[in-house]
């Protein structure tokens, strides 16, 4: 008999199990980095667009509470 596939939810509210929230999760840490590149490039550059370097930092924050989300998804909550 298989074992039993673990279900959880994105914040979308689609149910996924722990594979695609992993995958997801991969692909958030990426573009978190990716993003961490563009803001370092942006400030050594001569000129700093600072509405542009904040929207990269925005979206740089929202990423890592995405990611803050999914693994605490992926943490089974045990009470001690």
């Amino acid at each position: 008999m298989a074992a039993p596939v673990l279900l959880r939810s994105f914040a979308e509210g689609a149910r996924v199990d722990d594979s695609e929230i992993a995958t997801r999760l991969n692909t958030l840490r990426m573009e978190h980095r990716d993003l961490d590149a563009a803001i370092v490039a942006l400030g050594s550059s001569g000129t700093v667009d600072q509405l542009q370097m904040a929207r990269l930092k925005k979206r740089k924050l929202r990423l890592r509470d995405e990611i803050a989300s999914l693994e605490d998804q992926l943490i089974p909550d045990i009470i001690a």
